[in-house]
């Protein structure tokens, strides 16, 4: 039989699909496999300091203690699996934490729920004392309020300060920015004004240097002109200072309705990015501007209110493949109890202090679901809003992590096993992107402290391997050896 198909007839067909084919990949290049911070932590500007990271850290830690001073008080508090059979005696709890130190493997076989219990709590109270922010918005927006241009260009100037000082004295978080006004026609002027009086300060003070993984947050935008005038005045700032050019990134934030759908009825969020021009890095989820804007009155705003599982997963669908990072948002009720000791007063009593325990254990209750409910939706980051809601935070991440860390080690091995074996006999193995998947779960575990590369190396893979963050590279690498 004479086949119809000859390579010069085909030729143009298969230029064509080779054009689209790089067009699609340019678009959806896929997760990256870098780092991406577990939260982001909004703080005023007129109160950043280059050491802020460290005391909220320490004020987190000490909520910690004082409202969970042992794991079994945390995992009742957040109603881990299996928290009703722990032990509630002090006697008990000492003696099992001792086991628990000294042999824990043989804890985990013999009680699972006290080996889940005090792994969780231990490695929040570690990463407390040696990571406790991953990222930090420096607000000039919400958490800033509305003050005088004079005093806000004064903080503008002094924050820039502190960040050069903190980049210098290395006690800046992995992850920094500064979420500027939106630019709408009341507040574009004083926003590009403290753009400018931030970045051409920070520029003055460090040669051009920018803290790593910085980014510029943009809040409410609803058109792509928006973002495009901001990626106009990277440039001009990239241009008059010694910040090179292409360094400043940005994020965008979704926050209304028009954030979403346009007035087409288009999904808005692909021309936002294209108007980026390749320097928007996230688009981070504001749940209680969102609610606000399709107006939900204040009693039913809520980060699981069904409204924002709709944005939610619009927002997922449309930057699925992209590369840019989805970030949640934030639980509003503060972990913070009624009673607080005056300095040189008189101390709580033991009713005052209970009730303290009592309403920040709930705060930590309502805040674990969240995130739970941001996780189960392929959210793998959010906003705190407050220190004591730091431990909650990295509980919650940890407790996803270890709690899928068998499965996906089962799931991980035998991908690898397989996608090498074929690799090596020389067949096509073009699911790349589901092992960089699998490879993504211990990644984001081995960074934000949930996981051990010891526990990692389950999936048959060496730390070497995992360290390289890339299936591909490990595919290659097996194929060589």
């Amino acid at each position: 039989m004479q086949l119809s198909f000859t390579p010069q007839l085909t030729e143009s067909v298969l230029s064509a699909l080779r054009t689209a084919n790089g067009a699609f990949l340019k678009t959806y290049p896929g997760d990256s496999g870098a780092r991406q911070p577990v939260h982001t932590v909004y703080g005023g500007a007129q109160i950043f300091k280059a050491d802020t990271a460290e005391k909220l850290g320490a004020t987190a830690l000490r909520a910690l203690e004082e409202n969970a001073p042992t794991f079994v008080d945390f995992a009742i508090a957040l109603e881990f699996p299996g928290f009703e059979k722990l032990p509630r005696s002090l006697n008990h709890i000492a003696s099992l934490q001792r086991k628990l130190t000294k042999n824990p493997e043989s804890v985990r076989r013999a009680n699972p729920a006290a080996w889940f219990a005090y792994t969780v709590y231990t490695r929040v109270a570690e990463k407390l004392k040696h990571e406790p922010i991953e990222d930090f918005r420096i607000d000039f927006e919400d958490g800033y309020g509305y003050r005088s241009d004079s005093e806000e260009d004064g903080h503008a100037a002094s924050v820039a300060e502190e960040v050069a000082r903190g980049l210098a004295g290395g006690t800046l978080p992995p992850f920094l920015g500064v979420r500027i006004k939106p630019f709408t026609e009341e507040l574009k002027t004083r926003s590009i004004r403290t753009l400018d009086i931030f970045m051409t300060t920070l520029a003055e003070k460090t040669g051009g240097k920018l803290p790593e993984n910085f980014i510029v947050t943009l809040p409410k935008v609803v058109i792509p002109e928006q973002v495009t005038a901001l990626v106009n005045l990277f440039k001009i700032l990239e241009s008059k200072t010694s910040i090179p050019p292409g360094a400043l990134k940005l994020e965008i934030m979704v926050e209304t309705p028009q954030s979403i759908i346009n007035r087409r009825g288009e999904i808005a969020l692909p021309s936002f990015v294209d108007a980026a021009e390749g320097r928007c890095v996230a688009a981070h989820f504001g749940v209680y501007d969102y609610t606000a804007s399709n107006n939900i009155t204040a009693s039913f705003q809520s980060m699981t209110h069904p409204a924002c599982n709709f944005a939610r997963t619009v927002m997922k669908v449309s930057l699925a493949g992209t590369g840019i990072w989805i970030s949640d948002g934030a639980t509003n009720v503060m972990p913070v109890g009624p009673h607080r000791a005056q300095k040189g007063g008189k101390p709580l009593s033991a009713k005052q202090r209970k009730e303290n325990r009592e309403v920040v254990h709930r705060a930590w209750k309502l805040g674990f679901d969240h995130i739970n409910h941001s996780l189960y939706n392929a959210y793998y980051q959010g906003w705190d809003l407050h220190p004591a809601q730091l431990p909650v935070r990295y509980a919650a991440v940890y407790a996803f992590f270890l709690q899928g860390l068998e499965s996906a080690s089962y799931r991980l091995k035998t991908f690898v096993e397989k996608a090498a074996q074929a690799t090596l006999i020389g067949d096509v193995f073009d699911d790349a992107a589901t092992g960089q998947g699998l490879l993504n779960f211990f990644v984001k575990g081995i960074l934000c402290g949930a996981i051990s590369e010891q526990e990692a190396q389950a999936t048959g893979l060496t730390v070497e391997e995992i360290r390289s963050r890339s299936f591909v590279t490990i595919l290659n690498g097996r194929r060589k050896k």
